[in-house]
């Protein structure tokens, strides 16, 4: 009777789950579609929502992911944004059918996404053990003469 009414929280090594798995479940989704399925839509305007943009390119095929690049200071756009499309196909119909559009009275740009070679093998690489010594010879001493005329 005295261990239900403890309950779990009150014991100090019990932590509650965290339930925050949304950034686990798009991080997921990210894995398994390739990354040919990815584009970039450059030359947006600054107050283009991530809502419309889904709305706009949502017409070539089923989208996974919107994502408007923003400062991290001002929090306003940057003017690009990633659109990850479930397959290769819809990706390229979009790219052909919205590269060099009018849109909101500008003309974007739309682009694969490349994939960075650091991206292949994991995080950045890290510098490791001491500075390199430079091969720089030493100055020699001259001998000095004295000579005073």
């Amino acid at each position: 009777m005295e261990t239900s009414m403890l309950g779990l929280a009150s014991f100090p090594c019990y932590t509650p789950p965290n339930r925050s798995l949304p950034k686990f479940r798009i991080l997921s989704m990210r894995q398994q579609y390739p990354l040919a399925s990815k584009i970039v839509v450059k030359n947006l305007p600054y107050f283009t929502g991530e809502n419309t943009l889904q709305k706009e390119f949502s017409d070539f095929g089923k989208i996974v992911e919107v994502k408007i690049v923003k400062d991290a200071i001002t929090e306003r756009s940057k003017g690009f944004a990633y659109i990850q499309y479930t397959s290769q196909d819809d990706a390229m119909l979009a790219l052909e059918n919205m590269d060099q559009k009018s849109f909101h009275g500008r003309k974007i740009s739309v682009k694969l996404v490349k994939l960075r070679p650091y991206d292949m093998s994991g995080p950045s690489p890290r510098a490791s053990g001491p500075p390199k010594k430079w091969n720089i010879p030493e100055k020699q001493e001259e001998d000095v003469v004295d000579c005073w005329y």
